[in-house]
């Protein structure tokens, strides 16, 4: 099945182009969730784990297991088992919180930034040639679509997940 527009933008009715970005948006999980699979299978991690291991990445400083739950979307408890899971796996450090002795905060460990980051090397390479063919205007309206999206699926996970959803 092809994924080629078969006419430029300016030919799209709003309804097309509105459809077109939902089936593509749908089309990308699709297929991000097949790499991101791969990826995980490529490192030796389960997808769960490799998923908060790429969150982690992401954050500024070490955080604790309830921040790792809310990232992850898991149970406090499930939180805890895949926390001891990278500990013991060597992914992941903790660490006693300076604020709170009865609270350890978990960051990666060095050498397993090293390796994931190996592992996104060529990955992250293709990905960075798709967006070197957009202007810098439609590269902040990619951006700007990107966050507002992850917000709303944030807010819709919960939402899900309290039974609110109707």
């Amino acid at each position: 099945m092809s994924t080629k527009s078969p006419r430029k933008g300016d030919e799209w009715s709003r309804a097309e182009l509105l459809a077109r970005v939902v089936t593509e948006s749908r089309r990308h999980h699709a297929d991000y969730s097949v790499f991101h699979q791969a990826l995980a299978d490529h490192v030796g991690l389960h997808p769960t784990d490799m998923q908060c291991v790429a969150l982690l990445d992401m954050e500024p400083g070490p955080v604790s297991t309830g921040d790792i739950a809310r990232l992850t979307g898991l149970t406090s408890g499930s939180a805890t088992r895949l926390v001891d899971r990278l500990v013991k796996a060597g992914i992941v450090e903790r660490s006693s919180d300076p604020n709170d002795r009865r609270r350890a905060l978990v960051s990666l460990s060095p050498a397993a930034r090293e390796r994931i980051g190996k592992a996104w090397d060529t990955p992250g390479r293709a990905f960075g040639a798709v967006l070197e063919g957009y202007s810098d205007a439609e590269l902040a309206v990619i951006a700007d679509y990107l966050h507002r999206a992850a917000e709303v699926g944030r807010a819709q996970a919960r939402s899900l997940a309290s039974g609110d959803a109707g």
